[in-house]
């Protein structure tokens, strides 16, 4: 991404804009999935802050890149692309039907400041901080990045005196956190397809699927037959609901698709987690000394902290981060924790399963030979689903026939073709030995885990002979 230009800046009809869009008092960006993307005053005063500026130094991929090395895009691009898509989502239906919902200013700049600082209050390392660090050190307690947005919101228009309405970063913190952990505001009472497009909380559709899917596609070097084009243009309101046409269900099934294959192929990558399994062990040994999580409920501490975390351990000649810093050395030097062997849990267990841990794998070793200890062994759990966990997400999605219909409806199960998944959840477990001699050991661990719960190898493949002499 590079630096705000202007001095290009186009007047003429062809560029397409908005009249919402005021090329006069806007500056743009160019971006390498949408194009020139403008930035609005308003927007750019929360963008020339150090602490948006943060987003900078958190890859959207987190660690992916070390696997798939075009993976270097951040979080700062990923904003901006949602920012833009917001503003063209509230434009097209201002179009067709702005004075029968009564879209205003108002609406526009909230929904797309909204896309804009939806991921602000992200951690390090893509959802590694906050899903396997930060549960690890807080006990009970939980944390989500969309409450960090929200704080940090409060926190940047305070300390910058940004000019804005309270009412609007009220509806601003409301739709970022109008996710599917949070509920839609009370206040929401009206306008509640406003809440639809940054973070949908009914059914998962929503711009920032929409970028990032396209962006992550792209700089991993996959490819991506999801276009979103279609859906923005035919999305209707009905009901104070965006529903969509009933003949797109298809197009609609293919967002959710690709998701899961990213998350199968890039974003839970066998190496992927190996490296992640060992930052979050890295992250570990260095809290007490650095005091990593003390910041997380701290606005004006918790912006400081970025991925260059991991430099700082690195380089630091503390002998407290002497264990982190060798971990680190390791991953540098590829060599990382070993992948042993993984199964799904069957379809009839999900309901009822209880992540493994790395105690039960050592507790499941026979007597004799080597004896594993469980800080030997890594277990990662490993949950792809269609964003609604075992439930078809189409079902709670509403479509309209056409564009005269006043009427919404669901799309049943038995009416979807199929040739789609009837199960729509896969739970994988793998298993890591920390330490390459130990593979062998770790496998037939793994191995007699899988007899004593299901009564059989649950896994497909047995571990390479050479992998297991691997040391």
């Amino acid at each position: 991404m590079g630096a705000y230009c202007d001095e290009n800046l186009s007047f003429s009809p062809a560029c397409n804009l908005s009249p919402s869009h005021d090329l006069r008092l806007s500056k743009h960006v160019h971006d390498n999935v949408h194009g020139n993307i403008y930035l609005d005053p308003l927007s750019l005063k929360f963008i020339d802050t150090e602490q948006f500026q943060r987003l900078r130094e958190l890859k959207q991929l987190g660690l992916a890149h070390l696997v798939y090395p075009g993976a270097v895009h951040s979080r700062f691009e990923h904003s901006l692309g949602v920012y833009w898509l917001a503003g063209e989502a509230m434009q097209k239906l201002k179009t067709y039907q702005g004075l029968e919902l009564g879209i205003d200013r108002f609406d526009v700049q909230a929904v797309k400041v909204a896309g804009l600082l939806h991921d602000v209050g992200h951690g390090p390392f893509s959802h590694l901080f906050e899903r396997e660090f930060l549960p690890k050190v807080l006990n009970s307690f939980k944390w989500a990045h969309e409450q960090m947005s929200a704080d940090l919101i409060d926190h940047i228009v305070d300390v910058h005196h940004i000019d804005v309405e309270s009412e609007m970063i009220k509806r601003v913190k409301e739709m970022v956190l109008a996710s599917s952990e949070f509920a839609l505001p009370k206040s929401a009472k009206e306008k509640q397809f406003l809440y639809d497009i940054v973070a949908n909380g009914r059914n998962g559709i929503d711009v920032d699927k929409f970028d990032y899917i396209v962006r992550d596609s792209r700089a991993c070097g996959l490819g991506c037959s999801f276009d979103f084009h279609r859906l923005m243009e035919t999305m209707r309101v009905l009901g104070d609901e965006i529903c969509y046409r009933a003949k797109d269900y298809l197009s609609i099934h293919k967002l959710f698709a690709t998701r899961a294959d990213l998350y199968r192929t890039v974003y839970t990558h066998s190496k992927v987690k190996a490296v992640e399994l060992m930052i979050v062990d890295a992250l570990l040994k260095a809290n007490s000394y650095l005091e990593i999580s003390s910041s997380i409920q701290d606005p004006s501490e918790y912006w400081k902290l970025d991925d260059t975390i991991i430099k700082t351990i690195e380089t630091a000649p503390d002998e407290e981060l002497r264990e982190s810093r060798d971990l680190i050395l390791r991953i540098r030097r590829r060599n990382l924790y070993q992948f042993c062997n993984e199964y799904s849990v069957p379809k009839d267990q999900l309901e009822h399963f209880k992540d493994v841990t790395a105690q039960d794998i050592a507790c499941s070793q026979k007597n004799g030979g080597v004896l594993l200890q469980e800080d030997d062994i890594a277990v990662s759990n490993v949950r792809i689903d269609l964003t609604r966990g075992r439930q078809n997400p189409l079902e709670s999605i509403n479509f309209f026939k056409d564009y005269e219909s006043q009427e919404k409806f669901p799309i049943p199960h038995e009416r979807i073709s199929h040739l789609l998944p009837t199960s729509y959840q896969d739970m994988i477990v793998r298993v890591y030995s920390k330490k390459p001699e130990l593979v062998a050991a770790v496998s037939e661990a793994f191995e007699n885990f899988q007899l004593k719960i299901y009564g059989v190898k649950a896994q497909v493949h047995a571990t390479p002979e050479k992998k297991k002499r691997r040391f």
